[in-house]
This record gives structure tokens, C-alpha cells and sequence, in this order.
């Protein structure tokens, strides 16, 4: 850490930047307490933003849009990095430590269609975009009759898309579109019984090296703990199942009162089987709660969801 000065690296997109900022903001309400009299947020371009035409898992995965932001952390060019943790790996990288998140945001998806139309009167054969396996399985159990199609690009280059006649409808984040003031724009919020997101979606992480001290104790005290439980349990259940750009699972948890409770799925390489649990266990058990649905939903699919 540079004296009395700390330096946030994040993506350059609108997006990332608007969660940069949120996470800046939580850091100046305790600056004082640490001595550090500045924080600044330093931009920087990773592989992902650089090739937004082919499918994540053909071109290296999620970690895409980690690796250069990780390396600065490791060569102490910045001192915390910020991600949207959907798009993190389930496995931390050496070295470093992913354990402070911002309270999530809604974690539902929306549709986005030509003349607001709701998808289940969008004409047959209508293309509807979306850069993930998990959402077009999820949405293909809804809708067989329609085309579905990768898109890349950061939100406004994909509602771009949508504009010029690539696609009839695509589908995004609730939380991506609520902080760009896009709103608006939205033609239907899927409910989580209908897709069940992406683990960790919504939630923006911090991460930063392990054997920084100060940083770590002072992510600590921003971090948003009822977030952070939720957090173990769905990350938890990637970890088992080895997720990676080509697995489609969802996973998504709430408390309610002591509880903690956690409904998973994981659907079959080509899309055809899907494997649903759903169990709760005390929040001090988290951790726990992930590894065991993610273990039953592994013997469940018998390995169809790898290749």
C-alpha cells in the first residue's frame, strides 16, 4: 500500500466503475480510522473488455476479466481490486484473498425486448441474446420455439445491439440495469422461481493480498456480513461442481431469521437434464450448507455437465 494512500483497480465499463465508486464510498466513511488521507481508482483494460465477440469459455473463461486487474494486486500496483464476483472464478488465486462484499443488490434477470414485448409473446423463432449457457437452458425450459444467441459487450454495446436488429430481445442483470439508471428500458424482471441467477450475482467483491494486514482489516469492516453468508454457501457449491464458463448452474441463497437457505441447479452439458435441490441449514453452517447441495447435485447429474 502506498503511504496514506490507497489505490482501487477496477474494469474501465460504466459499470465497473459505478461499483468501484460504490466501494470507494464505504471506504472514506472509515478512512480516519487507518490514516489514510486518499483513494483513488485506477482503471485497467483486461483481456474480456479487449474481445467481446467469442464465448467466454472458448477464449479462457471468467477469468478474462481478473487476470490483469489480479496481476496489479500481486505486483503491488494497487492495493484492492473490485469485481462482480458472478464473474470470478470459483477458485482464489494464489496469493490473494476474496473475502469482503458489498451488500448484494436484486439478483434477478430482466428481459429487454424490441416495443417492450414480455417473453412469452415474443414471435417463434425470435433471437434472443444472452452471453451465458446457464440462462439460455433456463430460458429454453420456458421457450423451446425461440432462437438463442450469444451476445458480449458491456450493456449499453448489447442494447446497442438490440437497437440496430441483431436480436428481438436479450437478457441481463436486474443489478446491472438498476445501476445504470436503465430502468426504463426493462420489459419483464424474471422472477427466481422462473431462473435462478448466477452464484454470487449482484454481489460486488473486494479482493486484495493476503498478507496486507491493514487492507484486510479494513475490508473487514466494510463488509456486509448477512451478504458474506449468503456468499460461502453458493460459492461453495461452484466449488464442488468445478464451475467454469461452460457449466450452467444457478445458485442463489436468502436468511430468514436463524436460517440461511439455498436453492441450486445445474443443468447437463447439452442442456437437455436439469438437477434442482433446495435445503437450509443455520447461518453459522454456510459454508457447509453449499458443499453438501453442491455434492448432491454432483452425484444427481453423474458428471453429465462436464465434457
Amino acid at each position: 500500500m502506498k503511504s496514506k494512500k490507497i489505490i482501487i483497480g477496477s474494469r474501465g465499463s460504466k459499470l465497473a466503475l459505478i461499483y468501484a465508486k460504490r466501494a470507494c464510498s464505504k471506504i472514506l466513511e472509515i478512512l480516519s480510522d487507518f490514516e489514510i488521507e486518499e483513494v483513488e481508482i485506477k482503471k485497467i483494460k483486461t483481456s474480456g473488455d479487449i474481445n467481446q465477440k467469442d464465448r467466454l469459455s472458448d477464449v479462457g473463461g471468467k477469468g478474462l476479466f481478473l487476470k490483469q486487474i489480479e496481476n496489479e494486486l500481486l505486483e503491488d500496483k494497487i492495493d484492492i481490486a473490485v469485481h462482480a464476483l458472478k464473474d470470478m472464478p470459483s477458485q482464489e488465486t494464489d496469493g490473494l484473498l476474496t473475502n469482503c462484499f458489498l451488500e448484494r443488490c436484486d439478483p434477478r434477470e430482466v428481459l429487454i425486448s424490441k416495443n417492450n414485448i414480455l417473453f412469452s409473446e415474443l414471435s417463434s423463432n425470435s433471437v434472443v441474446g444472452t452471453s451465458s449457457f446457464r440462462r439460455e437452458f433456463q430460458l429454453k425450459k420456458i421457450r423451446k420455439d425461440l432462437t438463442y444467441k450469444l451476445i458480449r459487450g458491456n450493456v449499453d454495446t448489447r442494447i446497442k445491439k438490440l437497437d440496430e436488429g441483431l436480436y428481438d430481445a436479450i437478457i441481463l442483470s436486474y443489478a446491472g440495469i438498476n445501476s445504470l439508471g436503465l430502468e426504463d428500458k426493462i420489459s419483464q424482471t424474471f422472477s427466481i422461481s422462473e431462473i435462478i441467477p448466477s452464484a454470487g450475482q449482484a454481489v460486488v467483491a473486494l479482493q486484495c493480498k493476503k498478507n496486507n494486514d491493514i487492507i484486510t482489516e479494513l475490508l473487514q469492516r466494510i463488509n456486509h456480513q448477512p451478504t458474506h453468508n449468503c456468499m460461502l454457501a453458493e460459492r461453495n457449491v461452484l466449488k464442488v461442481l468445478e464451475g467454469d464458463c461452460e457449466t450452467a448452474i444457478g445458485a442463489t441463497s436468502s436468511i430468514k431469521n436463524n436460517q440461511i437457505i439455498l436453492e441450486a441447479e445445474l443443468f447437463s452439458l447439452d442442456g437437455e437434464q436439469r438437477f434442482y435441490h433446495k435445503a437450509s441449514k443455520e447461518i453459522k453452517s454456510a459454508a457447509l450448507l453449499g458443499l453438501e447441495v453442491g455434492e448432491i447435485l454432483k452425484k444427481e447429474s453423474k458428471n453429465s455437465y462436464k465434457k
